[in-house]
């Protein structure tokens, strides 16, 4: 192949970005992925952008411009030196030689953000969490692992919220696939492997023909769904997999999303992939979630459709 395939995953700050993304990379093989995070694109450090009055989600605080030339430099299987943000001191460490493997993932805040950028992924995702489940995992992320107080994470949350809905979510519109993972019912309590998954799939890359599943039984149709909605105002298809679905509706779901690709069919082997759908629970335990194992799956399936059209 003569450059590798590069899929971006957009979505604000804790939308679950880097849970899909580890998902995927385990499943395409580590040693074939390349992951770029766009955070390491920040103009300023933490302490630089609580004096200016900035945050991270704005335009003006990221080196857009460096970003999209080095997207456009992997497309062409060049390397990088890519700098490094560290989430965890809030400052910079020294840039890194990166060489882009068969695949490259890069997931952030701000990857649709031009059309340079936008021109240099073959598939184009977007997280789109209820923001009421999105802010129940960032307290927990920043609390946990960034060392926040749950306080500091509402505070800020309230903070980027104009910028949110003005640079983040609009990139919406570029996606060819949007995942919305939700708790059923509304219940926040149930926040991890048992949330259900939306995913709105536009007609800008070829999906799946997933029109047999109106042909099968109404248990089945029970738990996962198709149909036909509007999404920033253009006609989409809407696949829905409720986090109840057994292990046999998922599997019919699988077999079909691989039926035409035969180097997936080892992918749909749970035996093979273990990894796949395996999200961290409340209390630090693993949980095995189905919605967020098929949504890996069929971004996999995209991506490898990608290297047979490239």
């Amino acid at each position: 192949m003569s450059r590798p395939i590069i899929l971006g995953i957009v979505g604000d700050s804790a939308a679950g970005k880097t849970t899909l993304t580890k998902g995927i990379a385990q499943v395409l093989g580590p040693e074939n992925v390349t992951v770029i995070c766009t955070d390491d694109y920040h103009r300023y450090d933490r302490k630089q952008r609580a004096e200016i009055g900035i945050t991270a989600l704005h335009p003006d605080c990221n080196h857009l411009d460096i970003m999209q030339q080095h997207l456009s430099l992997l497309r062409i299987g060049q390397p990088i030196l890519k700098p490094v943000y560290s989430h965890k001191t809030g400052t910079f460490e020294p840039p890194v030689y990166i060489k882009p493997n068969k695949f490259v993932i890069v997931e952030g805040l701000l990857g649709y953000s031009t059309r340079t950028a936008r021109d240099s992924y073959d598939v184009k995702v977007y997280l789109a969490p209820p923001e009421e489940l999105r802010a129940t995992w960032k307290v927990k992320r920043d609390t946990q692992k960034r060392g926040y107080t749950e306080e500091q994470v509402l505070a800020e949350l309230e903070k980027r919220e104009p910028d949110s809905e003005q640079f983040i979510r609009p990139q919406r519109q570029w996606s060819d696939i949007v995942i919305s993972f939700y708790p059923p019912n509304d219940d926040l309590n149930q926040v991890n492997g048992h949330l259900n998954v939306r995913l709105v799939l536009r007609p800008t890359i070829p999906h799946p023909n997933f029109t047999q599943i109106l042909g099968l039984d109404q248990n089945f149709m029970s738990a996962i769904r198709l149909g036909l909605d509007r999404d920033m105002g253009k006609p989409v298809d809407v696949l829905e997999v409720d986090g109840h679905a057994t292990l046999e509706q998922v599997n019919k779901l699988e077999h079909l999303i691989c039926s035409d690709m035969p180097h997936l069919r080892n992918i749909c082997d749970r035996d093979s992939n273990p990894e796949l759908g395996k999200v961290a629970g409340t209390t630090g335990e693993t949980i095995q979630s189905y919605p967020l194992a098929l949504t890996q799956l069929l971004i996999t399936y995209h991506m490898l459709k990608a290297t047979q059209i490239h």
